[in-house]
């Protein structure tokens, strides 16, 4: 029974994503974005771009107005006039909609490349076969997703409900009055009642949005939870089975200590504890600003740099505590430290003064 539990809870996924686990579902497409918050910020730039710019739209269509009135009912309309009044239309509803239009799409672009950055993949445009599974379309059906889309929803509808309530109640006094009002009148109090309640949907949305968005990333937090054997797995992937790791790693310390080994040779002095430990020096005044330990190990390892030293006549010193303080302070290919300069110097002079006699 507790192997089972062990093996059920190994299944459940426990574990925060991996960064090699996010970039391969950003890859594929799956990216934390609120469509939510995307719709609210293009809303809100197009009715204050609408705001700003309706009197240049305005003064537009009277120019064109003016144009197109230009053209008498006894003139007759040939191909060059038509052409003319085709190209003046299309150029004055270019202008009278591009700020709207452009807007709404540098808005789109801004709030969504704040959200995801920049990502171009086809993944998600290709067929898959889960899309179509039956039990996996059940179970999006009855999801947290699923529950929080419906839950967002009814807010909306509540929302927009509310504050269409609000606005009717606030403006009936100039609605009613409207039958009374000149054109220009009434089109400026409806144009005023749009902007003011597009304004309020846009601020609320943007509000749900802001909720969705945190929503949204704790989704996609717990969509990307793995389970304990998946990162074993990933790590297994992305550095070696550890055996592996064991064995490259044993190699490395070989092939260093035989190149350490070439080294020994080419010592001046190999200072030992004497039995335990053995390092290595090598010290030329016109390349070195100090002595280098060259090579340096403990046991049988140092019981090899002492026949290797042997060998080839290299001076063995008997000194323990300098022994001791070497191989402890310096690791191989390191200058010694200032601190030891003068019990290596009274070594070196000893084994030049040796070499001499000789």
């Amino acid at each position: 029974m507790d192997r089972l539990n062990l093996q059920l809870f190994a299944g459940e996924k426990t574990e925060k994503a991996t960064p090699r686990r996010r970039k391969k579902a950003r890859q594929a497409g799956q990216v934390l974005k609120s469509a939510e918050l995307t719709s609210a910020v293009v809303l809100l730039a197009g009715f204050l771009v609408l705001f700003f710019s309706l009197p240049l739209m305005v003064e537009e269509w009277y120019r064109f107005s003016y144009y197109l009135f230009q053209f008498s009912p006894g003139k007759e309309l040939n191909a060059n006039a038509v052409q003319r009044l085709f190209l003046e239309a299309t150029w004055a509803g270019t202008k009278m909609i591009l700020p709207l239009v452009g807007a709404v799409m540098v808005s789109g672009l801004v709030a969504n490349y704040a959200q995801v950055g920049f990502l171009f993949t086809v993944e998600p445009l290709l067929p898959k076969l889960d899309r179509i599974n039956p039990v996996q379309g059940f179970r999006r059906i009855f999801s947290w997703r699923s529950l929080g889309e419906l839950i967002k929803s009814l807010l909306k509808v509540a929302l927009f409900s509310y504050l269409i309530y609000r606005s009717l109640v606030k403006y009936t006094g100039g609605l009613l009055a409207l039958p009374d009002n000149n054109i220009g009148n009434s089109t400026v109090f409806l144009g005023r009642c749009l902007f003011t309640l597009g304004i309020q949907v846009g601020v609320a949305l943007l509000a749900l949005g802001i909720l969705d968005y945190f929503f949204q990333k704790w989704q996609y937090e717990r969509s990307l939870r793995m389970t304990k054997q998946e990162v074993k797995e990933e790590l297994k992937e992305t550095e070696g089975d550890p055996r592996i790791r064991s064995r490259i790693r044993e190699r490395q310390r070989q092939m260093a200590r035989r190149r350490m080994m070439q080294e020994v040779p080419k010592a001046d002095v190999v200072i030992t504890n004497p039995v335990h430990l053995a390092v290595a020096l090598k010290y030329d005044g016109q390349t070195m600003a100090a002595p280098v330990v060259v090579a340096k190990g403990q046991g049988l390892l140092a019981e090899k740099i002492k026949e290797i030293a042997r060998q080839h006549g290299v001076v063995i010193v008997e000194n323990k505590p300098l022994a001791r303080a070497l191989y402890q302070s310096v690791e191989v290919g390191e200058e010694i430290p200032p601190d030891l300069y003068q019990a290596v110097a009274e070594v070196l002079a000893f084994v030049y003064r040796l070499k001499k006699k000789v």
